[in-house]
């Protein structure tokens, strides 16, 4: 065997490795300084901050008595608060709290008021859903928005000779249809695309200098690659991004839905494609795979797909978006996450969708290793999309996590005293035993699912 032809599997191997670990580390660091921090407002003292388990590799200590530091395994992190008899702060030091003075009992979780105590659990989800709308927000800060009336950005580099549409054209109509105006509710896009002819070359009336006039340009929406999705069946037969499809089964293509049509009456059978890349034609064979796909109205739909999103043939010229707007994007964006989230689980509890959409670790390894491979912004979507995920697991009402303490809390507020040493136990054991199952159920489907 060449062990040079290993070395590029060994650097992507590592690249998806090291995606993974900043991901991660990312996540799990916001999640456990909201509890730090807000422990810490609310009089609850930290002994440890700690990013990573086993042996420690550096470390400090602030003025508040907190030792900061870093350890060997970067496979999570901890807070461990004052009293707290071990690192993952599952339980308190009862018999040593009891011997502390009042001031200083009162710094610790089990000595806290219910309040201080439900809000310092409560922080880490929503220091989650806080990173997500920041990034999410950052991202569309980033993007801008689409100038209205539509104006041209950037043209793709395509193998159509002929193309006169320029930079800073104002579009007009297409073949002759008027383009739909964003405000106008009338007619939608796929409605407008429907209209035109299926021509690589059409048409375009354009606003140029201030004048309306006819100019060349290719059909909007191509059968054009602008992502990946990773461990798809176009992931797996090495479309890239930027991917002209030009053909299909020996049929020329102009139009992404005439693919995407194809594809979905594929019924799963290998499709040859025949793809333009930086100048050159190129072949490829993929089979469509079933995916579960959310709904706009609600609920899953499952389709043929081979896991692309398609470009435009142009960009348009963007603005740039105020930060409060942007924010507003965020905020929304972590929400549909969440319900869509929330949505996919209980569909896949009962049954309606493919338990393949469950993943565990070595799949969000290898997503975190394709998006960081996408550039910046595609890897930044996805820890803003996984610190969401992060931060609504830990708010299930099941025994060592977060949403877990808060059901005690909720009983005790409610009880006036807390469940019992024996029931707390108990509780703590069915939890982590579920939680482990869906792990080791996660970890399975990363195995056998395609």
């Amino acid at each position: 065997m060449d062990i040079g032809s290993l070395l590029p599997q060994f650097g992507s191997f590592l690249s998806m490795i090291l995606a993974f670990i900043v991901a991660l580390s990312v996540i799990v660091a916001i999640h456990e300084y909201g509890h730090y921090i807000i422990g810490r407002l609310s009089g609850i003292k930290s002994d440890v901050f700690s990013l990573g388990f086993g042996p420690v590799l550096w470390s400090r200590m602030d003025k508040h008595g907190t030792r900061w530091q870093i350890a060997l395994l970067p496979l999570g992190g901890y807070v461990k608060f004052k009293g707290d008899a071990n690192a993952a702060s599952a339980n308190a030091d009862a018999s040593v709290i009891e011997e502390m003075p009042p001031e200083e009992r009162r710094q610790t979780m089990l000595g806290a008021p219910l309040w201080a105590r439900a809000a310092t659990v409560v922080a880490g989800p929503v220091f989650n859903f806080i990173l997500s709308i920041l990034l999410f927000g950052a991202i569309a800060l980033f993007q801008g928005r689409s100038i209205e009336p539509l104006t041209i950005g950037k043209i793709q580099n395509l193998p159509y000779d002929g193309i006169t549409l320029q930079p800073g054209d104002q579009l007009l109509r297409i073949a002759g249809i008027d383009f739909p105006d964003g405000d106008d509710e009338s007619l939608s896009f796929d409605d407008f695309l429907s209209q035109l002819p299926l021509e690589t070359l059409l048409d375009y009336d354009v606003l140029r200098d201030g004048r309306e006039v006819r100019v060349m340009g290719p059909y909007p929406m191509l059968t054009m690659v602008r992502q990946v999705a990773p461990r798809s069946a176009a992931y797996a037969s090495g479309l890239q991004a930027d991917d002209l499809i030009i053909e299909a089964d020996g049929i020329p293509l102009v139009a992404f839905q005439q693919f995407k049509d194809m594809v979905e009456s594929s019924d799963g059978r290998v499709l040859q494609l025949k793809v333009w890349r930086d100048g050159k034609v190129h072949d490829f064979a993929l089979a469509p795979r079933r995916v579960d796909e959310p709904q706009p109205e609600g609920g899953f739909k499952t389709q043929w797909r081979i896991g692309i999103v398609s470009d435009m043939a142009f960009e348009p010229a963007t603005e740039t978006l105020g930060p409060g707007e942007a924010l507003m994007v965020g905020v929304n964006q972590t929400y549909n996450v969440a319900a869509t989230s929330l949505s996919g689980m209980y569909h896949l509890i009962a049954g309606k969708i493919s338990s393949c959409n469950m993943s565990g670790p070595i799949g969000i390894a290898q997503v975190s290793g394709a998006m960081a491979s996408q550039g910046p912004e595609s890897f930044i979507f996805f820890i803003a999309l996984l610190s969401t995920a992060v931060g609504l697991l830990n708010l299930f009402p099941i025994p060592v996590l977060d949403g877990g303490h808060l059901a005690f809390y909720a009983y005790e507020a409610v009880a006036g005293k807390p469940p019992s040493d024996g029931a707390l136990r108990i509780l703590m054991i069915a939890g982590l035993t579920l939680v482990l199952s869906v792990m080791l159920f996660a970890l399975f489907n990363d195995v056998v699912c395609p």
